[in-house]
């Protein structure tokens, strides 16, 4: 009996692994806190989430793959600021996506920034290691440039 309780747990424990997603923060000042305690860069993805097709088109080719996931986990901690047209969002989460566009100068969608973020006495201060958007050529070809990027550091 004590074996089928075993293995049971062994396979939930391996089922439940593989269904978790990754962590997209939408709230920087957590992110970057999180980022300076594993001692890993931003990944931020300025999105148009519901209306934006080479938006949609980076997540389902690459952003949504199992390489994806496995390098973000490794390298990045992710950030999402979406700029939605049907979706709700919170004034707080406007007007920090809102900054960020103008901080970053982000002109279309989507672009992505690598960055390290520092933010003492409640000011955010980012020093940009680069940035992307829709590469083709599927999760290979889009890693190679974020790691061109990352190498740089």
């Amino acid at each position: 009996m004590k074996k089928i309780y075993l293995i049971t747990v062994f396979f939930l424990g391996i089922i439940s692994s593989q269904a978790q997603e990754l962590k997209w923060h939408t709230n920087v000042k957590e992110a970057i806190a999180i980022g300076n305690k594993e001692k890993k860069p931003l990944l931020m993805f300025f999105t148009g989430s519901d209306w934006c097709g080479w938006c949609i088109r980076l997540q389902k080719e690459v952003l949504k793959t199992p390489e994806f996931e496995k390098w973000a986990s490794e390298n990045v901690i992710l950030v999402e600021l979406d700029y939605p047209r049907r979706t709700p969002q919170t004034p707080e989460i406007k007007q920090q996506n809102n900054e960020l566009q103008q901080a970053f100068s982000i002109q279309g969608f989507p672009t992505i920034c690598f960055a390290n973020g520092t933010n003492k006495d409640g000011k955010v201060n980012f020093e940009g290691l680069g940035t992307t958007g829709y590469v083709a050529g599927g999760p290979a070809a889009w890693l190679e440039v974020a790691n061109g990027i990352l190498k740089k550091k």
